[in-house]
C-alpha cells in the first residue's frame, strides 16, 4: 500500500457570498475569519484525514481558537472566487499556530493574511490537553515553519515582497 504524501501547505477555493458582505460589496472584516476557519476545517479533513468533530465526540478533546491576528490587504468582493492556503508554522505540546492567506482565484493578488492560534482542549475536564504521540507525529510531518517571529515582521516581509508566498 502506497502512503499518501502529506502536504505542508493546503489550498482550496470558495466563493464570497452575499450574506457575508458589507454595503460596498466587500467581504465584511468579521467574515474573513469564518472563511479562513472553514477552509482549515475542510482542508485538514481532506488532506490529513483529521475530523476534529468526530475526535471531540470520541475522545472529548479538540482544539479551541485562542488567538487571531489578521491583516486586510485588498478587498474580497461579492461573488468573487478566492483561493485560500494554509500551513502549520509552529507547534507546542498543546498549541498549534497556522498561517492562512486569501488570494484572488489565480493567486496573483494577496487579499488577507491571518495567524491563528489553537489550543488543544479537553472538553470533559475543561482544561488544556497535550497532543498525543500520533498527533505530534502528524504535526512534525506537516510543520512548515515561517521565517518570522512576529506577525508584524511577517507583514513587513509580505509588503516588501522579500518572500514569495
Amino acid at each position: 500500500m502506497k502512503m499518501k504524501t502529506l502536504l505542508k501547505e493546503v489550498e482550496s477555493k470558495t466563493k464570497i457570498r452575499f450574506q457575508d458582505c458589507d454595503p460596498f460589496n466587500h467581504l465584511n472584516n468579521g467574515s474573513y475569519i469564518n472563511y479562513f476557519i472553514n477552509h482549515r476545517e475542510d482542508a485538514i479533513l481532506e488532506h490529513y484525514d483529521l475530523d476534529m468533530f468526530e475526535m471531540a465526540k470520541r475522545t472529548g478533546k479538540s482544539w479551541v481558537s485562542s488567538s487571531n491576528q489578521i491583516a486586510y490587504l485588498k478587498p474580497a468582493f461579492l461573488m468573487e472566487t478566492v483561493t485560500i492556503t494554509s500551513q502549520l508554522f509552529r507547534k507546542t505540546e498543546s498549541e498549534l499556530y497556522v498561517e492562512m492567506r486569501m488570494y484572488n482565484e489565480n493567486k496573483s493578488h494577496l487579499k488577507a493574511v491571518i495567524w491563528c492560534g489553537f489550543t488543544h482542549f479537553n472538553l470533559l475536564d475543561q482544561k488544556r490537553a497535550m497532543h498525543n504521540e500520533d498527533m505530534n507525529q502528524l504535526f512534525e510531518t506537516i510543520l512548515n515553519p515561517i521565517d518570522a517571529i512576529t506577525f508584524e515582521e511577517r507583514l513587513l516581509q509580505i509588503r516588501s515582497k522579500k518572500i514569495k508566498i
